[in-house]
């Protein structure tokens, strides 16, 4: 029996070109990537998560041809003409022509030429790009809270289930069995019934008979054979799916900012747009965490989403007091034993001296021995001063969970940001 050819000639749906985009996006990561990184840094505040436009070099979209290489033996016919015959020197163009290649047009006021190919991102490509290869250091399964959330799993195949479910090369499968079984006896009898005719057949004159009724017999048994249906509804099977609980994993990440006085626009700029991108990081990858928000400048205060972001209020400078802060949450409302605690900070430094020894003590004895991370960011461009080297001491006893990194202007954000959350190899 031959192989069977199935064509599909459903009509494609409206994403019918998804899969050639998502190669393209493949093809392009490096491109594609550098660009996400940029525009990190040149955004508002308001526009992080939007799409992006990528511009992509023709050089690098090019496709390999092929092409006739020296060498071997060609016959060409050329139009003769009245002015030059075979040897004649051609003579060199008059210069000052106008003529211009391909590549070499006016550069448009967007900065897009005609040698760079510019495409679209959607929001969740954009996404996608940005938070790649991330994730939350140290994650563990505590206990479960809220798992409310299920997930579908496979579950085998069934014999009743809708057309959406249909496992086709299952169906296929079994239909290819099927017809083999009922057909196998059938197949055996034709063969031994042409044999026996092919035998017959040369001497017809004295077999005209038994001719007549094996060819009766096998125009009988091709007719059952043809009989025997392509596909039927018993070979139908359907993919089974289970619906299972997904537990969550319990996590808080706490984020300390430092708006006191010594802390320019420019520096609160710079730590609203790290926390907006571990804020979108967290939400995008992460459906149960919860997200802590703490201000601070003399006093440090507990406050929701929006005024996190975009509150004016400034001070004086001390740290510990969001340290603090954070201390007493953690113990009356994330209780180590049942909650992954995490917490990135954002501060220009600036500190009373003897506050930032209070800081080494609080983070040390009271919350670095209880977080799965702990992520100190300092945003100047200046020297380090007390707080960072009182930090910086926790580096080596805290190496597993402590991290400290320094931002001088926004195009650094992200770089750094990646650099706290790289996803770890795990032993």
């Amino acid at each position: 029996m031959g192989i069977t050819h199935i064509v599909d000639r459903r009509l494609n749906g409206k994403n019918k070109s998804t899969v050639n985009r998502e190669r393209f996006l493949r093809r392009y990561r490096k491109h594609i990537k550098k660009a996400v990184s940029d525009a990190v840094g040149e955004r508002s505040i308001t526009d992080m998560d939007r799409g992006e436009s990528i511009g992509i070099p023709t050089k690098d979209i090019s496709e390999p041809v092929f092409r006739q290489g020296q060498g071997g033996v060609k016959e060409m016919v050329h139009p003769g003409n009245k002015e030059f015959a075979t040897g004649d020197a051609l003579p060199r163009p008059p210069s000052g022509g106008q003529g211009q290649g391909a590549g070499q047009g006016d550069a448009s006021d967007s900065g897009e030429g005609i040698d760079e190919f510019v495409f679209q991102i959607s929001q969740d490509e954009f996404l996608d790009f940005m938070f790649e290869d991330l994730e939350l250091p140290n994650l563990v399964k505590k206990q479960l809270k809220e798992a409310d959330s299920f997930k579908y799993a496979r579950a085998g195949y069934a014999n009743e289930g809708t057309p959406a479910k249909i496992n086709i090369v299952r169906s296929l499968r079994g239909a290819y069995a099927r017809r083999l079984a009922l057909s196998g006896k059938t197949r055996e009898n034709i063969k031994a019934r042409e044999q026996e005719l092919a035998r017959l057949e040369q001497h017809p004159e004295e077999h005209s008979a038994q001719i007549h009724s094996l060819k009766e017999e096998l125009a009988r048994l091709e007719k059952r054979l043809k009989n025997i249906p392509w596909i039927d509804e018993f070979d139908l099977k359907y993919n089974q799916y289970l619906k299972q609980p997904n537990p969550s994993t319990s996590a808080v990440m706490f984020c300390l900012m430092d708006v006191s006085g010594s802390m320019s626009q420019m520096h609160k700029d710079i730590a609203k747009r790290f926390y907006i991108l571990l804020y979108l990081f967290l939400k995008r990858n992460y459906q149960k965490i919860e997200v802590v928000f703490i201000r601070h400048h003399t006093s440090a205060k507990e406050v929701n989403e929006e005024e996190f972001f975009y509150s004016r209020e400034t001070g004086g400078t001390i740290v510990s007091s969001a340290l603090k802060l954070m201390d007493e949450i953690m113990r009356e409302r994330y209780p180590t034993a049942d909650w992954n605690i995490y917490a990135a900070q954002a501060s220009d430094g600036d500190n009373w001296n003897d506050d930032s020894p209070l800081c080494n003590q609080l983070l040390k004895e009271k919350i670095l021995p209880y977080v799965q991370y702990y992520s100190y960011i300092e945003i100047t461009p200046h020297e380090h001063q007390m707080l960072w080297h009182e930090l910086e001491k926790l580096k080596e006893p805290f190496s597993d969970n402590f991290a400290m990194q320094q931002i001088t202007e926004a195009s650094e954000i992200y770089p750094v940001f990646r650099e706290l959350f790289q996803r770890r190899a795990t032993a």
